[in-house]
Parts: C-alpha cells; structure tokens; sequence
C-alpha cells in the first residue's frame, strides 16, 4: 500500500479532491468500480506529489490558478454554489478597466483572492479578486518596431502562476518573470532568435517541471513566414534550457537537433531560402507531469501554396502537428501530425485537454483536441497512438480520417488550385484559440464551432490584380457571409463564384457559430446551441462547472449560461461589451464570483468590419475584466459608438493609374487591419491634415509604432507609399461628398 501523508490543514482539500475525483471517474468508467477506485486513489496521491505551486492550487476548489484552471487544461471548476437552480440571479459585482481598445483574449487566473491576467501587448494585472482593485500592474515596455507586424493585433492569451512567480510573454517575445506579490520584474529573456523576422508572442507560457516553455508567431507574415519553435527557460533563473525547432531549417543549414533530419525528408530539397517554413507554436500547450511530456500544436506551413516550396505532394512536418517534448531535455517523444500537405491555414493550435478514459474497454491516459480543421482527435499521451477522430463540424476538404494511417482521405472539394473552392472550415477553423472545455462530470468537450466556410483562391492564376496578400501570401480565402460580393471581388481577385450557387450546394444555412456539447468516446454531438446567424459574430470561449453550468460570452455582448447535461438557457446577462475570452470562477470569502475579460479585437480585426450584432459597433470597444456574483446588479455599459464625421480631405493630382496601383498595395499590405468602416484600428479615410501631413513618416518609418502601426519600409517603396495615399484621398473623397449629400 502506498503511505499517504496529509497534513491536517489540508484535510478537507483532500476529502472535496476525492469528491470530484469519485464524479469525474463515475462519468467516465460507469460502473466499473475497481477501475474507478484505482483511479480516485492514484489520482488523489498525483495531487499532493505535484511540486507546482500552480498545481498544488488546483486543488483548491476556490482558485482558478492556471489558464485552463487545472493541470489538465479543462477550463471546468469544481466550485457549485452558483448553479443552475440559482444561475438566474447572477449579476454584476465589480469591474476593471485595461486602458486599451484593442482586445481581450485571455481567462484571468486567481490564487488565494488575487486575480491575475494579461492584457495588450503583454501587459500584466494584479487585482483584489473580490473587488477589482488594483494591487501593481507591469508594463513590458515593447518596442513598437519589435513585433511590428503581428497577425492578429497586440493580444496576449494569459499569464502563468507558480513558485512565487508571475510569467508572461510581451509581443515582442520577451519572457518576463515577475514577483507574485510586487510585479516586480526578476528575470527576462529575449525569445526571439531572429528579430529581422516578423517573430511575435502572443500565447500564454506554459508550466513544464522545472521550466516554463513559450512559443512564437508570424507563420502568415511578409514573403515567407517564419521558422517555428518553442524555447524552455528554468522557472528561477531565467537561464535558456533547451529549443525544440518545429520545422528544417534551409536545405544545406545543419541540424540543431537529430529530429530535423526526419522531418527534412517530408519537404522538398529545393525549396528556396526566403520560405522559413512556419509552423510556430503560438497557443495550446499542455504538460503532464507524470510522463514529464509538454504538449504544444503547431501552425500551417509557410506559405500557404505548397507549389512554391516545390513538391505540392510533401507533407511538410511538423506543421500542422501535435508534438510531445521531454520537459527535462527537450526531445522528442512522439508526433502526430493533423493535416499533412496544408494549404488552408489549418494550425493546430488549439487548446489541448488530458484526462483517463475507457475506450475500446481499456483505461487510456488521452489527449484531446478540436482542431482547427474540423477532426475531434484523441490521442495516447504517452504514445501518440490515434485513438479516434471524427468531424465535429460540417468538413469538405477531407471525407475521413483514416484509422490505418491516420492520415485524411482528401476531397477535391478542397483543392483551389484547379479554381475557386468554397472550403469547409474556413481558414479561420472549425475551432480556433477560444478555448473549449471539458466536464469530468457529464464527461462532454463544450465547444465553439464556426461553422463558416471560405471561398480560397489562387491569386497567382486567377486573372485579378492582386497578386499577394500579406497574411495569406499568393493566396486569398474570403468568408462566404451574407456580406460576400463575387462582383466586387471579381477586379481584384478574378472570377470566384456567386453567393446563391454557394447557398445552393449547403442544406441549411452557409454560415453558423455553434456551442456544441460533444462526446469524446461515442464522437458525437449531445446537444447544441446555435450562437450567431448569417455572419461571423466572433463568440467566445467555454467554462463548465459542477454546477452544471456552461459559460459562453457572445460577440453581441451577452454572457449565455447553459445547462451543462441538457443545453438549456439558464441566464442571459448583457454586458454592453464583445467577449471572445473565456471565464473563470472562483471563490473569495465564501462567495462564489464568475469573471471574464471582454473587449473586440485579435483575428476580428483583420476581416472586415465590425459584424453589425457585434456590442463593439454599437458602444465603445473598452477592454475591462467584468466580475459577476449572485444577487448583483447589472452590467454598466460602455459609451455609445460614434463615428467621426469624415474631415475634408487634401486635393490631390494624382493619375488613375498611380491611384489603381495604390488600391492594389493597400489590398496587398493593409487591408489585413485596416477596412472603411468601423473597426478597432482607423478608417483611413478620416484622416486628420496633420496624418496625411505625417503619411510617409508613419508608413515607411514607424513613426507612430508604439501605438501598433509598423514600418513598412521593407515591403513597399516610397513610390508605393504615395499611391496608397493617393487612393486613400480619392475613397476620402468618394466618402466625404456622399457624406455632405446627406441632410
């Protein structure tokens, strides 16, 4: 028998651990007692053998001490005082104001009445957790020409807590480790091993041991992306550990370690230099302290045509992957790579989840994900043996996964090159960063599915004028909603076909967001809830708790709380405010709080603008942690969002010609920020005289990057510069005189 040690002040710790411990193996074993007992026992003894502050804390029912709450990255809270019998008389206790427009992605953590979280550009809060004061706030202090260009805006997915220690990654991939009880900085370290590239962190780091792992962005930027990678730092010191390269450096460059030369044989040997190859790790990392493996997805490759990196028919690893890595050295356990031969933006990044199940009628140590191409996948943690995966979403680039190879079944529906393809998920994925979670109690994955297609075509041959497109490289995919116009399109990228042939060959709608609750052992839905209606509302991330509630914020500003077992609508609370985060709970004094940080902004921002059921266009987008309590009150709201009248723009004297080529650069380079109409960054067309003034010193040499906007020297010429600001003037123009026709 295997002694136990408690201490008495952790006694009553211990009794609720096994108390949800016995739940969560009742839902998953049934009642096959002795499986469950053995797991209940060996499961309770890991708890106390973590040495993890962090992980310790999981234990506490009244904590949410990591990103995804515990060590197995569930995003479920054991906490049941609000529940669904009195849901209803949740409201608003406390809110905080991040000082920023630009968008909220991160799930506050909480230790021992202290709320945590990140916010823009890797800015860090620490606030009394039961009445939203401040305690100390870090700033990074980013460069703005770091980082200059990232994808998806200056988000930033979380903190981790541990030890003492506070750790973020700022945009300009800087690991921070901060004192918990100041913010006082300890150490830093510069992640980045090429800061000519346009390298960015915006994930959450990952605990790991005795280190604490990070990952990169910017696969999707500039000509040829950049090369991907996780570092591991000691949780101490600072001091660099070890890097694990997720893609072949350039033929002919040596190997930093052995697992490239494998990987190297699955691409093309006469790719050209200038493609880096992708495959960051920007978000989704696990770790299993048993096995001492860390966990982490990868992205797509880069570029996105596999044409130019030579054979289309290779596979690329390990983009597109799901890897496991000894913490402790840094090696390779096992890969499985999701989608080999991507060419549709498929990361597979998504959030990882562990737990035990019985599949097949064996117990298996599993990980799961959603990915972002459509497949629920479980896996052994130990071994990477695929042990099933269905489409939990509306799939049409693959029929199957194949159980032999565990490879896709390709469809032609999914393959642009041979002309425009409507492609089920979209490139966005039929589950991206917002996490899922799962509930150990029902024993079902609550996800949010976009159920949105995207029309991809191939710039290079299909008789438009844009030829590029900076984040989607000599490719385009175009959300087939309600606001898709083939004829507009047509100039710019060639013929692509019209919104009712695209209706006529879907049963149902083109375009939902669903929370789906998901069964991971049958793979099959439970129940579903659709969340947005004919165009793309941008919900957010998933919470369950024991009492049996599910959590989803919407893009139109309402925190939805579901029966977790039955789906049904158990409270609708308007915030005033877009949410894409996912909550947390937690428990300060006896009293049970949920909190969720709201604000627009991240891949959002870089499609168009603001969908019209989005709380962000009609009141003003403040970023703000909201706390919620039983018995509160409502949720104040923002400002109404005005837009400015647009100002008289300058005369300008330039040819239709100069102006059409400055429509082509400004589709090829700013269009992934910045659209006419609102939206987080500015319509260009009501540019004040003194910005237009400014133009060129703002474009080509960063004037104004520390508010996000890069140099763009190195991509476009002065002569570029000045027909992007041509065409501004004229759709200024076209604006401002339809403006003065109105009464």
């Amino acid at each position: 028998m295997v002694p136990i040690l408690i201490m008495a002040d952790t006694m009553m710790i211990w009794r609720m651990a096994c108390k949800h411990l016995w739940a969560a193996r009742k839902a998953a074993f049934g009642e096959d007692w002795g499986m469950m007992f053995r797991s209940v026992v060996l499961g309770g003894l890991a708890v106390f053998a973590l040495a993890s502050g962090a992980a310790r804390a999981a234990d506490n029912p009244a904590d949410w001490p990591a990103g995804g709450r515990d060590q197995n990255g569930t995003y479920f809270s054991p906490l049941s005082q609000i529940n669904a019998s009195n849901v209803s008389r949740l409201g608003f206790a406390w809110d905080y104001d991040l000082g920023t427009r630009r968008g909220q992605e991160a799930t506050p953590i909480v230790i021992d009445g202290t709320m945590y979280s990140s916010g823009t550009w890797g800015y860090v809060y620490a606030l009394d957790a039961a009445t939203g004061r401040e305690k100390w706030r870090f700033d990074p202090e980013v460069d703005g020409q770091i980082g200059r260009n990232p994808c998806c805006d200056v988000v930033n997915r979380g903190v981790a807590v541990t030890h003492g220690k506070v750790y973020v990654a700022s945009l300009d991939g800087k690991l921070h480790a901060l004192d918990q009880a100041t913010g006082k900085e300890i150490w830093s370290a510069d992640t980045i091993v090429d800061h000519k590239l346009p390298y960015v962190s915006t994930g959450a780091p990952q605990i790991a041991g005795s280190v604490v792992v990070i990952g990169n962005a910017g696969a999707d930027l500039d000509e040829g992306g950049v090369r991907g990678y996780v570092s591991a730092w000691d949780l101490d010191t600072g001091e660099f550990k070890w890097r694990f390269f997720t893609v072949p450096p350039s033929p002919g460059q040596p190997y930093e370690h052995p697992e490239l030369a494998m990987a190297d044989k699955t691409w093309d040997p006469g790719r050209a230099a200038k493609f880096k190859g992708g495959g960051t790790a920007w978000d989704g990392f696990a770790y299993d302290p048993a096995l001492d493996l860390v966990y982490f997805g990868t992205g797509n490759v880069a570029p996105y045509d596999p044409r130019q990196l030579g054979d289309p028919n290779s596979d690329n690893l390990f983009v597109a992957s799901i890897l496991a890595v000894n913490a402790r050295t840094g090696r390779l356990a096992w890969h499985y790579q999701t989608t080999p031969r991507d060419h549709w933006d498929y990361d597979s990044v998504q959030k990882l989840v562990m737990t035990d199940m019985k599949i097949g009628g064996k117990s298996r140590q599993v990980i799961m994900q959603a990915s972002k191409n459509g497949f629920f996948y479980v896996l052994d943690r130990k071994t990477g043996e695929l042990l099933s995966a269905k489409n939990f979403s509306y799939v049409t680039w693959a029929t199957e996964i194949d159980m032999k190879t565990g490879r896709p079944v390709y469809n032609e529906a999914g393959d642009y090159f041979t002309g425009p393809k409507n492609v089920y998920p979209s490139w966005a994925g039929a589950h991206t960063w917002s996490p899922m979670s799962f509930s150990p109690v029902t024993g079902l994955v609550y996800i949010p599915v976009i159920d949105v297609p995207s029309v991809w075509v191939d710039l290079a041959h299909n008789g438009g004028s844009v030829k590029f497109l900076n984040g989607f490289f000599t490719a385009n995919s175009v959300f087939a909603d309600d606001s898709y116009d083939a004829v507009a399109m047509e100039p710019y990228f060639g013929k692509m076909p019209d919104l009712a042939t695209l209706k006529s060959k879907r049963k149902g709608k083109l375009v939902r967001e669903i929370l789906r609750a998901w069964d991971p052992i049958k793979q099959k839905t439970v129940w579903e809830k659709e969340t947005s209606f004919g165009m793309r509302n941008y919900d957010g991330g998933v919470m369950s708790t024991a009492g049996n509630l599910v959590f989803q914020g919407r893009g139109d500003g309402e925190l939805w709380v579901y029966a977790a077992d039955s789906g049904r609508v158990l409270a609708i609370i308007p915030t005033g405010s877009h949410i894409m985060a996912a909550p947390s709970t937690y428990e300060v004094a006896g009293e049970q709080y949920v909190a969720v940080q709201v604000g627009y902004g991240g891949t959002a921002m870089t499609v168009g603008p603001i969908p019209p059921k989005s709380a962000a266009l009609t009141h003003e987008n403040v970023n703000r942690i909201i706390a919620f309590k039983l018995g509160g009150g409502p949720v104040p709201f923002p400002p109404q969002r005005t837009e400015p009248p647009v100002p008289k723009p300058p005369e300008s004297v330039a040819d239709a010609a100069t102006i059409h080529h400055g429509e082509t650069k400004f589709f090829e380079q700013c269009s992934r920020c910045h659209v006419f109409g609102p939206n987080i960054t500015p319509d260009l067309r009501r540019l004040s005289s003194e910005t237009h003034a400014a133009f060129k010193d703002i474009v080509l040499h960063g004037e104004r990057a520390p508010m996000g906007m890069g140099r763009f020297d190195d991509l476009i010429s002065e002569a570029d510069a000045d027909a992007i600001h041509a065409y501004l003037i004229d759709q200024s123009w076209q604006a401002y005189r339809e403006q003065e026709k109105t009464p």
